[in-house]
C-alpha cells in the first residue's frame, strides 16, 4: 500500500470517528433531554429567547407566553408585525405547541376571530426534534408565504384567494396596514384583555340588578 494511499485512508478513518463520536454525544444529550419535559420546556424557551425573539411571560409558569413575530421578507406579510400566543401542553415536546396570532391577520389557514391557527407541520406532523426556535423560523413563515385554500379555516379568505388572487392580495395588505404596526401588538392584547374583564364586570352588573330588585 502506498503512503499516499494510506494517508487517505486514514483521514477518512478519523473524520468518521469523529463523526460518530460527536453523533454519539448528540444523541446522549438529547435523550437527556428527552426525558425530563420540564428541562427540555426551559431549554427551548432560553433558546427561542437568546435567537432575539422577545418573548412576553403570562403566568409565572413557563407554559404560556407571546412572542412578537415579524412577517417573512418576500411575502405579503413583509412588515407586518404580530403578537403570537404559545401555549405548551404538559407532554411538550412529545405533543406540537398551540400557536394563536393574537391581533388580527388574513389568511386562508388562520381563523379570523380567534386567531387559531391550522398548520399541518405542527399540528399533525410534530417531532420531538422540532423546537420553539423552528416554529419561528420555519414552520410560520412557510405558513404566510405558502397559504392553503384547500383546508381553510378563513372561508371567505380561501374563496378570494382562488376566484380574485389580486382582491386578497390588497386585502391582506389592508389587514397588515390596520391590524400589524408595531404599536398595534401592545394594544391587541390589552384590547383583549379589556374585553375580558368587561365581560366579567357585565355579568357581576346584571347579577346586582336582578338581586336588587324588589319582589312584586
Amino acid at each position: 500500500m502506498s503512503e499516499a494511499t494510506f494517508l487517505s485512508r486514514l483521514r477518512l478513518w478519523t473524520t468518521l470517528s469523529s463523526l460518530a463520536f460527536h453523533q454519539t454525544q448528540e444523541k446522549i444529550k438529547e435523550n437527556s433531554i428527552m426525558s425530563s419535559p420540564s428541562k427540555r420546556r426551559e431549554m427551548d424557551l432560553m433558546k427561542l429567547m437568546m435567537s432575539d425573539y422577545k418573548v412576553e411571560m403570562i403566568n409565572d409558569g413557563m407554559q404560556e407566553f407571546y412572542v412578537e413575530f415579524n412577517g417573512p421578507k418576500d411575502s405579503l406579510y413583509q412588515g407586518g408585525v404580530w403578537k403570537i400566543r404559545v401555549e405548551l401542553p404538559d407532554a411538550y415536546p412529545y405533543k406540537s405547541p398551540s400557536v394563536g396570532f393574537v391581533n388580527k391577520i388574513y389568511h386562508p389557514n388562520v381563523d379570523e376571530m380567534s386567531g387559531s391557527v391550522c398548520l399541518d407541520v405542527i399540528n399533525q406532523t410534530w417531532s420531538p426534534m422540532f423546537d420553539l426556535v423552528n416554529v419561528f423560523e420555519v414552520f410560520l413563515p412557510q405558513l404566510l408565504l405558502y397559504p392553503n385554500p384547500s383546508d381553510p379555516l378563513n372561508g371567505e379568505a380561501a374563496a378570494l384567494m382562488m376566484r380574485d388572487r389580486t382582491a386578497y392580495e390588497q386585502r391582506v395588505k389592508e389587514y397588515c396596514e390596520k391590524y400589524a404596526k408595531a404599536e398595534d401588538v401592545g394594544a391587541a392584547a390589552e384590547e383583549k384583555s379589556s374585553d375580558e374583564e368587561l365581560s366579567e364586570d357585565d355579568y357581576g352588573s346584571d347579577d346586582e340588578a336582578i338581586a336588587g330588585q324588589p319582589d312584586p
